[in-house]
This record gives structure tokens, C-alpha cells and sequence, in this order.
């Protein structure tokens, strides 16, 4: 069976330099398995189609690893953008059948964001983009990135919308008091990544953004980011009070794509599976932060038909990226 593994995870030398510093910086401290995270997220060659080829894993979409390039002033973010882009599109020539890619876009700048979007499909055959949640606390649903959104649905293409650590003020105000760890982690992969996208996803829909751009497809990864389990309670919003189109739930179930994340939970699976039907959902492992192996052995349990196990591996990202 075809796999397709949408949320896939790489880093340049540039990066770590710059944006990923923090990250490079813990894997100082940690060694051991933080140096072969950096040495996984930064190998584009055979290494990783090694352990690809050990998990039955046929081709990747790789994305800039979080906090991407979402924190960048906008002095700086539009040419790092373009040089991780470049950088990527070497990796994915290299390996044509095995790498496909979601461009870095330099978000600060929604112009310039809008016209690396389109570089990047029109040059090197990308296929979507990839944004780290909020950008310097600003959240999408503001006007100032219609841009963006805009051009994606011109180029028919999606946005993954992957999480990113909640604003200073947020992590303050609902996170603290804990150790430094406990913080760091109800803050972000035990809690605030996934509340805090959920949230930004919201947000989207309340800003109009798909009444604006019905075409417009987003993607969120770690089985819905918590927002399966609340999609029917959002509609105590109704059309009157909100002043959309229709309710929340239906953008839910039609703008938006899913993705396993590293969620391999097989009750949180069935529950976005009831919500949103199978055709919304799609494969990833979330490498190297999570397992190949144990990706694929999951999707392999589920309890679905071959029919729904082969539109969840492949299927549904073929037609949403026009693989």
C-alpha cells in the first residue's frame, strides 16, 4: 500500500543558526537523542529514505520545522524564506519519487508571502505552504494576510497550519507557576500547541476567510488539534450571531484537512473520523519528532476498510496536492 506523509519535518544549517537556535541550543544540554534529532531533521539523503524504506514509507512532504520562519522581523524573514526554499527544492530534485515539500513563507511579509507561495509552485513544483501558528502574536483571520490566502486559493493549493508556542502573555497568564519544564511542556506538545491551533483555526473561520475564499483548503495536523471533539459545540454560534455563511461546523468538515500528527490513538481517530468523514483525513508521522515505524503500524490497525486504510495513506493527499 502507497504512504504519503504529509507532516515531515527538516531543518537547514542556516536554521539553527537562526530561527531554530533554541532548538539547537536544548540539544546541547540533552545530547544523546537531541543530537540525533538535529542530525535526523537535517539529513535530506539517504539516511532518511533508509529509515523511510524501513517503515514502508513512500514519499514525504517535508515542511521547515517549527518555529519556522513565524517569528522573523520582517527585515529578515523574506530573504531566509527564499533561501529555505531553495535549499529544499535541491533536496527534492535529488529525490523526485521520495520528497515533495510545503514552502517557508516569509509571513511577516503577506505580499512578499503571497509571491514566494507562487515562486515556489510555478518553479519547483510545491505543493502548499506551511505557517507556525501566530506571527509575532498576530493571528491569520487579520486583513493584513488576506494576501496569502488569496493566492493560495488562485494556485489551489493548501495551507498547513502547524503549532507553534502560544504568545509570551498566554504562556504567562495560563501556563506558569509550574518548573521550567512543566511549563515548557503544558505550553506546548502536552497542551498549548494543540488548544492554541485550534484556536488559530477558529479564528480563521470567524474572520470570514473561507466566506471570502470558498475554494480555500487549510490542513492541521495531530488528529484536529482537539477541534473534532468541540466541532458540534462551535455551532452555538449561529450564522446570526457570527454573520457567516453557514455554521462553523461546515467549514470544519469542508475548508479543513487532517492529519495523524503523531496521534496514533485509535478513539481520537474514530471520533474525527465520525466528525468530518474519511475523505478529511490523510497519513503523517510527525518524523522525527515521532516514529515512522510506529505511524505506519498504526494506520495499519485501524479499524476501517481496506478501501478507507488506502484513501487515508494515499488517496485523499494525491487528490488534494495533485500528486
Amino acid at each position: 500500500m502507497r504512504t504519503i506523509s504529509l507532516e515531515e519535518h527538516f531543518a537547514t544549517p542556516g536554521f539553527l543558526d537562526g530561527p531554530g537556535r533554541v532548538l539547537k541550543a536544548q540539544a546541547s544540554k540533552f545530547g544523546g537523542l537531541a543530537d540525533n534529532l538535529l542530525e535526523q531533521l537535517c539529513d535530506l539523503g539517504d539516511k532518511r529514505i533508509a529509515e523511510m524504506d524501513a517503515a514502508q514509507i513512500d514519499m514525504q512532504i517535508l515542511s521547515l520545522t517549527s518555529p519556522g520562519a513565524e517569528q522573523l522581523e520582517p527585515a529578515e524573514v523574506t530573504a531566509f524564506a527564499r533561501e529555505t526554499n531553495d535549499y529544499l527544492a535541491d533536496a527534492v530534485r535529488s529525490h523526485p519519487t521520495r520528497f515533495s515539500a510545503f514552502a517557508t513563507l516569509p509571513t511577516a511579509n503577506p505580499n512578499a508571502a503571497a509571491a514566494e507561495l507562487e515562486r515556489t509552485i510555478h518553479d519547483y513544483g510545491f505543493k502548499g505552504a506551511l505557517i507556525n501558528g501566530h506571527i509575532q502574536g498576530h493571528y491569520l483571520d487579520d486583513q493584513v494576510f488576506w494576501p496569502i490566502f488569496e493566492r493560495a486559493e488562485t494556485l489551489n493549493v493548501p495551507i498547513y497550519l502547524h503549532p507553534t508556542q502560544p504568545p509570551k502573555a498566554v504562556i504567562e497568564a495560563s501556563y506558569a507557576g509550574f518548573t521550567p519544564i512543566v511549563t515548557d511542556m503544558l505550553a506546548g506538545a502536552g497542551w498549548g500547541w494543540h488548544i492554541e491551533t485550534a484556536l488559530h483555526v477558529i479564528r480563521i473561520i470567524l474572520g470570514g476567510t473561507f466566506d471570502r475564499h470558498p475554494g480555500l483548503q487549510l490542513v492541521v495536523g495531530h488528529m484536529g488539534e482537539t477541534l473534532p471533539f468541540m466541532l458540534q459545540r462551535l455551532d452555538v454560534m449561529p450564522t446570526a450571531m457570527t454573520k457567516l455563511r453557514r455554521p462553523i461546523s461546515a467549514y470544519l468538515r469542508e475548508n479543513i484537512h487532517y492529519t495523524f500528527g503523531g496521534f496514533n490513538y485509535t478513539p481520537t481517530f474514530l471520533d474525527l473520523m465520525l466528525e468530518v468523514g474519511v475523505d478529511r483525513i490523510m497519513f503523517s508521522a510527525d518524523y522525527p519528532y515521532a516514529s515512522m515505524a510506529q505511524a505506519r503500524a498504526f494506520l495499519e490497525q485501524l479499524p476501517i476498510s481496506t478501501a478507507d486504510r488506502e484513501r487515508i495513506a494515499h488517496g485523499n493527499a494525491e487528490r488534494l496536492l495533485g500528486l
